[in-house]
Order: structure tokens, then sequence, then C-alpha cells
């Protein structure tokens, strides 16, 4: 009888191990196919690439990606080079004897994991065939006028011989995991089990296709997912065939997992199956070795975003920059789906409170959301270069006052400060004041938008009438083209710029994960989310009192639209009455909860369901010990001692925060012994650690 190997979940750090010491990492190949390796499309991109470190180094040269070839990616990407394992090398080979172009080589990210790249071009001749063989295996018809689809056939096809040609050279071992994320991806599940292949199987759904377009429509989706014709829906919206793929893929996959519980139960309704993991998205996590070196960066690049800010508003400047408030929204221009039509019709009432108690706080809000354009706006760009005119006429004038002080001083004489300046520099400074004045309002965009009579974010600024009036105390910008530190205009990359804001803004209704909020707290930033991301609901689930930590979760789900807004705008008003020493406090307690969102910790996830994935697909071979999925026991932030009980007071009630109340949270706060408990309340994460030369290393081999 063969020997069973008996796959256990306990251990002293909540990680999954394997009992049998005799398997090794030899025995396993890991597979790990996408669309977004190498390509850059949306959010999986960043699952992929910041997960490659922890993977690679627990699997080394058994960890393989599997992508879609494209020029432009490889050149700056990839390390082409020859497969060492003589089964990869083989298989390459004879893809390309039968025409197919197969490029192996490293991704040059973290961990330099092994990729093979298939080019889909190159094979498409093939398509016909292969959509007659996807036929045969799921019945599932593909259009001949949509491209996208025809691609997932293509790389689908080329991954299921791949593997095929993999699994033939190999006897009883190694085993092979094959882990599929997404629809593009799926083909490749279904064929591989359709014939019957040797390979575990997992399927990952970061976002439901149907969802996706149901949530945009601005259905009531969450509250109703039991009520829709599923197969009339997608119907409806033309993305029948690509719904069948992702219904099949999930369905034909050992173990399917999800990216949040919230996704898990719109899988459940939309894909009809339950999820047996849920495994989180996590970061690489990058701790600086000096405390507040976050926060000092939060000043610099908060500076830099100053000086776009003078330029911008040249001429309407009659706000104190010092006490300016940026807040922004990013990500993909899904209107609804991001929740920017929320965010704008909170940011009209804030605007309302703000003037009516006559606050000094001005809130500068930025929509990063690519669209359409044309080209720069020319204001815009003149107000920038007004900017600079006036920076170098205030250094001349300086440098001359500066002489003149210089010269006077030496001669022991306190200078005549009204002959320092003579009439020609009192002229250069008429001429410079001049220069700002305009006749117009700040631009409330960046750039020409090319539709911008139907722009949703446009019209609705037009409807609350947010067009930076000197008296709106909320001034919005839109700048629809993701950032660069090569622009003219706001010359930063998106992590600087993150990180020189107050405030991230997500009040998505549709958001499976949500990385732009966990950007922001790894970075130390306080960020809004919802009840309806995964990242919102993951933040409840660990953090007593989010609030506290700077994370403010609006209710998406429960409450009516206005009550929802209403929620929001108390966050950002309240927010804004916050003291600059509040703020500091809060954006230390956010960036201690980037533990929570490690790899190191999270990766247990991905672990079990690739253990799941072995016991059902050799059932003869490997045993999983009946348990749970692993728990985060540990990962459970209490509410700081220092806030009082409720979120919604732990902010003052009024627009001037009293001494008293500023003393008294002086003597509240102990941030070393605070942060000292926080840390108790997560627990060490595993270290892979370096094997010696010839030694392998071995699944539960791990070092707290």
């Amino acid at each position: 009888m063969p020997l069973v190997r008996s796959l256990s979940m306990t251990s002293l750090n909540g990680l999954p191990l394997w009992e049998d010491e005799d398997l090794l990492v030899e025995d396993l190949l890991l597979f790990e196919v996408s669309w977004e390796v190498t390509n850059k499309v949306g959010g999986i991109y960043t699952v992929i690439q910041t997960k490659a470190r922890i993977t690679a180094d627990e699997w080394g040269e058994n960890y393989f990606l599997m992508g879609p070839y494209f020029e432009h990616n490889v050149k700056t990407q990839v390390e082409v080079c020859e497969p060492l394992n003589p089964a990869i090398k083989k298989a390459v080979e004879t893809m390309k004897g039968q025409g197919c172009q197969v490029f192996f080589g490293r991704w040059l990210i973290e961990g330099s994991p092994y990729v093979v790249l298939f080019d889909i071009a190159s094979a498409a001749w093939n398509l016909d065939r292969w959509k007659g063989e996807f036929w045969d295996a799921s019945n599932i018809g593909i259009p001949f006028q949509d491209r996208e689809a025809n691609d997932a056939v293509i790389f689908g096809s080329l991954t299921a011989w791949f593997l095929k040609e993999i699994s033939s050279q190999i006897d009883d071992k190694p085993n092979i995991i094959a882990h599929f994320h997404e629809w593009q991806a799926g083909v490749g599940i279904i064929l591989t089990r359709f014939r019957k292949l040797p390979v575990a199987t997992i399927f990952t759904t970061h976002a439901t296709l149907l969802g996706r377009y149901l949530c945009a429509a601005n259905i009531d989706f969450y509250n109703n997912l039991d009520q829709f014709d599923i197969d009339k829906e997608a119907g409806e919206r033309q993305i029948y065939h690509r719904y069948c793929m992702e219904r099949a893929s999930v369905h034909c996959a050992h173990v399917f997992t999800t990216v949040s519980q919230i996704t898990a139960t719109e899988a459940e309704h939309m894909l009809k199956r339950n999820a047996d993991v849920v495994t989180p998205n996590g970061l690489n996590i990058k701790k600086f070795s000096a405390t507040h070196e976050f926060q000092n960066l939060h000043i610099m690049y908060k500076a830099r975003i100053q000086e776009f800010i003078r330029g911008h508003f040249y001429g309407h400047l009659d706000f104190n920059l010092e006490n300016t408030l940026f807040f922004f929204i990013a990500g993909r221009y899904e209107f609804s789906n991001k929740g920017a039509d929320i965010f704008l019709e909170a940011l009209s009432r804030l605007n309302f409170l703000l003037r009516v108690h006559k606050s000094d706080t001005t809130v500068v809000v930025f929509f990063i959301m690519p669209a359409k354009t044309n080209n720069f706006n020319v204001e815009t760009l003149k107000g920038q270069a007004v900017r600079k005119q006036l920076w170098d006429t205030a250094q001349s004038v300086k440098e001359k006052f500066g002489k003149k002080l210089y010269d006077a001083l030496l001669r022991g004489e306190i200078p005549d400060l009204n002959k320092i300046l003579d009439r020609d520099d009192i002229t250069i400074m008429k001429r410079a004041i001049f220069a700002t004045q305009r006749q117009t309002l700040p631009p409330v965009t960046t750039h020409n938008m090319l539709d911008d009579s139907n722009d949703p974010i446009l019209n609705t600024i037009r409807r609350i009438g947010l067009f930076n009036n000197r008296t709106d105390r909320v001034k919005v910008i839109l700048h629809p083209e993701f950032l660069s530190s090569a622009s003219p205009l706001l010359p930063m990359d998106y992590e600087e710029f993150v990180r020189g804001c107050h405030l991230g803004v997500f009040p998505s209704y549709y958001e499976p994960w949500g990385y732009t909020p966990a950007e922001c707290t790894v970075m130390g930033i306080p960020s809004v989310t919802t009840n309806l991301s995964g990242f919102g609901c993951f933040m409840r689930e660990h953090v007593a009192d989010p609030a506290a930590y700077g994370i403010y979760i609006v209710d998406r789900r429960f409450r009516s639209p206005d009550e929802s807004c209403n929620q929001l705008t108390q966050f950002l008003y309240g927010f804004c009455q916050q003291s600059r020493r509040q703020r500091i406090i809060q954006r230390n307690r956010t960036e201690r909860l980037s533990d929570l969102l490690d790899w190191r910790y999270l990766g247990r996830y991905y672990m079990h369901a690739r253990h799941l994935a072995l016991s059902r697909a050799f059932p003869e071979k490997f045993e999983m010990e009946p348990s749970a999925p692993p728990k985060t026991e540990g990962f459970r932030y209490p509410r700081p001692s220092s806030v009082p009980p409720s979120p919604s007071v732990s902010q003052p009630s009024s627009p001037h925060q009293s001494d008293e109340e500023d003393e008294d949270e002086d003597e509240r706060y102990d941030e070393d012994e605070e942060a000292e408990r926080d840390k108790q309340n997560i627990k060490a994460p595993f270290s892979l650690g370096i094997m010696p030369p010839g030694k392998k290393q071995q699944h539960g081999e791990y070092r707290n």
C-alpha cells in the first residue's frame, strides 16, 4: 500500500506544516498562472508581484509563474535564460518545435521567480482547433469578435499543453500544483481537468465578472444576491460566454479561493460554489530603521504638493497652506463602483459645514483617475510657470537684499530698510504681483478632457457647484492620468504623493479587496474604506476601534445612500477638526497596522490552499488532517487607551478644541507604551531563513 503523507495544520505560529519529515520541496512543482504575470493590468499584478518573494523563499527553484508574452514588458522586466529543470526545458523545446514561441527567464522583482511566457500571436493559427476542443470539453462557444475571450482560449490551451508536457515526463513525483488566477486563465484549468492530467488545481477569483457589471449599474447588489437570474443578467450584458468560462473554472478546480469574505459571499450566489479558503491580499512591508522616518517623508512630500498648489491656485491663494489638508481618491475610473459619486456629494456637504462653522481649515481634494484626454490644460501649465517666475523673482531680490545687508553690517551700520530696496526692486516685485492676477477661477481639472460634457465627475462638480471659488473651503482637482515623476505638472510618483497627503478616501461600493487603502496603511496615511470592501471587512475583524487607528469604515451595506453619505461627511469633518498633534498620533497608529498586511502572515492562507489541493487531487498520497483554515489568532488590536470609548467623540466635537482637552490628551498618550502593547497583539512573523548549500528545505522547517 502506498505511503500516505499526512498534511497537518498544527504549529506554534499557526502555520500549516507537513507531518512527513521526508517530504522535500523537490517532491513538488508549483505553477502560478495569470494574465497579469509581467503584464500590469490591475490589482492581480500587485498580488502576484508582492507575493513572489515569500513564495520563492518557500519553493526555491520549483516555483514558476506562467503568463502571456508582451515584448515591451519582457525587455524591461525579464532576464531571459535557459531552464535548468530538464522537464521544463524539454517542454519548452517541444512547444517551440511545433511553432509556438515560449520564453523562459527570471522576472526582475523581489524573489526573482522563474517565468514561462507564451506568445499568444504565434499560436493564434491554432485558435479554431482549440475553440473546438474547448467546446468538446465544456460546451461553451466563444464569439469570434470577442478578442479578449479568444486570447483567453489560446492562453489556456497553451497552459494546459505545457502542463501536459511536464506531467508526461514525471512518473510518481514531483507532484504538480497549478494555481490559476481569474477567468482569463480559467481555460487552462478546464482543459487540465478534462484531460485528466495529474495536477492539483486551485482557482482564485479576485472579483466576479457579473458582480462588477451589476454594481456598475447602480443596483442594490449585496442585499439582493439571491434574487438575480444569473443567466439572464449575463446574457443581457453580452458576457454570457465569459461568465460560463468563469463558472466552469470555479467548479473544475480542486480548491476554490477568493480574496475576501465579502467576495466569497458574492461567489456563492454568482458562481454557485462556496469558497474553500479565503486568501487575503498582502504587501511586502519594509520597516524603516528610524521609527518616525515615515513622518519625515510625509513632511517632505507634503511640501512638494504644496508647491503644486501654489501654482495651481495662483491669484486665489488666500488660504493658509499650513492649515490645508490634502485628501485623495485613486484607482480605475469606475464612477459608482469606486465611490466617486458618494465622495463628491460628501465633499459638497463638508464644504457647507466648514463654511457654516467658519473653519480656517481648507481641504484640497485630488481625483487620480485616468480618463481620455488630449493634453495638459493650458491654464494649469501657466500656473506652474507663474509660480516658478515668482520664485525666481523672489530669489533675485533676496540676493540683492542680502548683499546690501551684508555690506552694511561689515561697515558696522544698522541698514535703513527703506533704502535697501531701490525703485527697480519695487518695480520688479509689483510686476510680479500683477502677473499673478487672473480673471478666471483655478481649473478643476489639470487636463483637457476629450468628452468633458459627459464626464461623470465633471458633471457632478457642476451640479454641486465646487468650482474652487474663494469662499469654498473644499477645493477640487481632477488629475485624469496616473502620476509620474516625469510629469511637468506634479512630478511625483504615486507612493510619494500618497505619503504627502493626509487622508485617502475610497468609499467603494464594489471592491473585492482594496489595495489603495492597504497601501495608505503601510505608509502611515489614514484612509476611508467601506464594509463592502475586503480590506474594510478585514480591518473591522482585526481592529477593535478602526477609526482610532486611522481606518474609517463607511457602512454602505445596511444604510441608505444618503445615510452613508452623511456618515462619510462626519468622518471627513471630524478629521478636519483634529489638531496637528492628533493627526501625528493617528499616523503612528495607522503605520503600526501594517504588520497585519504583511505577506509573512497572510501567506499562510495560500499554503493551506495548496495543501488542501494536494489532499484532494492525490488522496492516495496526501491526507489533510480535519481542521478549519488557519486562524489569525492574536491578530486583534484593542482600542487604544488614550482614545475615548466612542469613535464619534474621539475627535473634538467643536471646531476649536480647548487647551484643557489638548493637555488631557498629552497626559493620556504614551506612544512607546501603546506601540509595545500593539506588538503583543500580533504574532512574530515566521522566517524561512537561508539554507546551507546542499541542504534542501523541508516543508515545516520554519523558524519563529
